[in-house]
């Protein structure tokens, strides 16, 4: 230190500074040889993090543009099944044309089934939405505020009391 100049330059000859090492030797201070193995540890981090990152943005494009097919291929699966649905329909027609020998019969009978059919999903339809209004979890909520409400009531007797 008092071998620096006016300007706080060091008339010794040092040897040049490595790269990792330049704000340490310009400053005099040494840095221990692990602070070299954390920066490289550093390095290799970013470097992995790095690579994990565009990875995960690829697939995320991918992702993107694959959202786009399963609408389109969900939409065509539903068309498809409407016209299996409706296939299902004629044969089972046809097949009770041919058992009762009449295609007012046939048709009647096929009307018949239908209508259980549309009664029966309405009522586990009407089964799901009551599922929906979450009822066991409203009746304990209501059994808390009764309880919360007469512990309530009863402090503030003990208080009124005092």
């Amino acid at each position: 230190m008092l071998e620096d100049g006016p300007s706080g330059q060091s008339t010794v000859d040092e040897p040049a500074p490595e790269p990792g090492e330049g704000a340490s030797r310009a400053s005099g201070v040494k840095m221990p040889a692990w602070f070299d193995d954390v920066r490289k540890l550093g390095l290799g981090l970013k470097q992995l993090f790095g690579a994990q990152t565009r990875l995960v943005v690829a697939e995320l494009g991918l992702a993107r543009s694959g959202i786009t097919l399963m609408l389109f291929m969900g939409l065509a699966a539903i068309v498809f099944a409407v016209a299996l649905g409706f296939t299902l329909l004629a044969l089972a027609g046809w097949g009770l044309a041919q058992w009762f020998g009449s295609w007012a019969w046939a048709l009647a009978a096929l009307a018949g089934i239908q209508l259980v059919l549309l009664i029966v999903a309405i009522l586990v339809f009407r089964r799901a939405m009551h599922w929906l209004t979450l009822p066991a979890s409203r009746a304990e909520l209501a059994i808390l505020a009764r309880e919360a409400a007469t512990q309530g009531k009863a402090e503030g007797e003990l208080r009124a009391e005092d």
